[in-house]
């Protein structure tokens, strides 16, 4: 679990061998794996305004050079900037019944700065319509991009050359005869069509040339005293690289930067685990597999205190966040004992409910529905390079965890689920909570001070809910998760 105001003691064990708290991490309901931010593609959706919430097409934001063109940030302080109204003297200044005219400029309401200190004039209107410096250098940049354009239309032509000069597989009539088109063109007396890719040629710019005369140190900085509020600061002027401002008074507002809404594809099988609403004032999820909705959530309730040898009793919690009951079985974890499973496109036949799959005698790739894509992206797992400096004593029973009732939490009646549970290994069970007892020994040779980690196998029995053209009905899995618990420090050896 991710907490809020303390560290991350519970994480679980990515494929890649990253250890994520669950709230991090996704899960994917067609090849059954964790993944983290690293083991899924990033697709950005749409391109909207945080200020304003006005959606723009993908092409659009690239023309505007991904900024909203109605809102401003603050060039100081790098806040939202805000409209403000003021009123001003009549237009007809003669007559005394005429109304006073209403001008607006743009304001930061926490650093105080305002277009009128940098002498930006008041707009008649809402909308804007503000004045914007100019680049010295645009010119310029745009003949280099030009440049590189027709450098990469030059390296097509080149290509589509090299591919027309290859043996085709049959003789044509131009290579029997040794006439192309374009000269029983020239033969007839019609004009030669040229290429498209050729139409543009590589305009190389103005080279740069290297000036002699050099400004001056101006002599009033060693006399005077510097003023450093007047002075921009490195972040002020980095923010604005085409003009990068020396003095406060060439600050200009900048429009503010858009935002996007990204969905998160599964690397090995190309199926969506996460993915936003277009709209950007909605903030639902179309498809939000996390793995907090689909994996048992292990919480560290208490432990004793932690000896070098001596045997601290352990008590965590288990909470079922899914709508089947399940079965959890606690195994054993060795360092080195990761086994790679190579991944393999083949597709898995249908399985009778009763005999539920153990994904360590079938490789995880191959569990993938029928209609799902194929993998573009071969993954193998890594092994988790962690210090496992404790032991634990692991029971022969398992336990059962409950589904999830949203009504169960504000119930006080008491267990309705009639479960036999082992009494030294469940201390306490309600709803789809259950509290189990441990006993760890850390390592005899660990130090007053050493951290304590414990790591073990989670196996639960996972329904999935997807079905198939020939598995209509939901089908269950033993899944095995990596879990690593902090557990502290180490406080004597008495």
């Amino acid at each position: 679990m991710s907490y809020i105001v303390q560290p991350d003691v519970v994480k679980y064990a990515c494929t890649c061998g990253i250890l994520r708290p669950i709230s991090n991490l996704y899960f994917c309901r067609h090849c059954l794996e964790i993944r983290c931010s690293f083991c899924v593609c990033h697709e950005a959706d749409s391109h909207y305004c945080g200020k304003c919430a006005e959606n723009l097409p993908s092409s659009e934001a690239r023309l505007k050079k991904n900024r909203c063109g109605n809102c401003f940030d603050c060039p100081s302080c790098h806040q939202q900037l805000t409209t403000r109204a003021a009123n001003m003297g009549p237009k007809n200044g003669e007559d005394p019944k005429a109304p006073p005219r209403k001008v607006f400029y743009l304001l930061c309401l926490l650093c105080r700065w305002s277009s009128r200190d940098v002498g930006i004039p008041d707009q008649a209107a809402v909308s804007g319509g503000w004045p914007e410096r100019e680049n010295v250098y645009a010119n310029r940049l745009q003949d280099i991009q030009d440049m590189y354009k027709g450098i990469v239309l030059s390296d097509k032509q080149q290509k589509l050359e090299k591919d027309k000069k290859k043996q085709r597989r049959y003789m044509s009539f131009t290579d029997r005869t040794g006439i192309t088109a374009s000269m029983l063109r020239k033969r007839v007396g019609l004009p030669d069509v040229p290429h498209p890719l050729r139409k543009c040629q590589v305009k190389e710019p103005t080279k740069a040339i290297a000036k002699e005369d050099v400004e001056q140190f101006p002599e009033y900085l060693l006399t005077e005293p510097v003023n450093l509020s007047f002075v921009t600061t490195m972040e002020q002027r980095l923010v604005q690289p085409e003009l990068q401002p020396t003095t406060v008074d060439k600050l200009f507002p900048i429009h503010k930067h858009l935002s996007v809404k990204r969905s998160q594809r599964c690397r090995s099988c190309e199926h969506n685990v996460s993915k936003p609403e277009y709209n950007p004032n909605s903030i639902k999820f179309k498809i939000q597999l996390f793995a907090y909705y689909h994996i048992p959530e292990v919480r560290l309730i208490t432990v004793e205190p932690l000896r070098a040898g001596k045997v601290s009793e352990l008590l965590i919690k288990f909470i079922n966040p899914t709508q089947h009951q399940t079965t959890v079985t606690l195994l054993p974890y060795k360092v080195g004992d990761d086994v790679i499973v190579e991944e393999c496109k083949s597709e898995i036949s249908p399985v009778d409910e009763k005999q539920p799959v153990s994904l360590t005698s079938q490789p995880s790739s191959l569990i993938h529905s029928s209609l799902s894509r194929q993998p573009s992206i071969t993954i193998k797992p890594r092994p988790v390079t962690v210090p496992v400096v404790a032991s634990i004593e692991f029971p022969d029973s398992t336990f059962v965890l409950p589904p999830r009732d949203d009504a169960a939490e504000y119930d006080d009646s008491g267990d309705t689920h009639n479960i036999q549970d082992d009494p030294k290994l469940v201390v306490w069970r309600k709803s789809n909570k259950a509290v189990i007892r441990l006993k760890i020994v850390p390592e005899c040779n660990l130090a007053i001070g050493d951290e304590v980690i414990v790591g073990f196998i989670m196996q639960h029995v996972y329904v999935n809910t997807i079905t198939t053209v020939d598995n209509k009905e939901p089908q269950k899995y033993e899944h095995k998760i990596k879990v690593f618990l902090k557990l502290g420090s180490i406080v004597g050896s008495e």
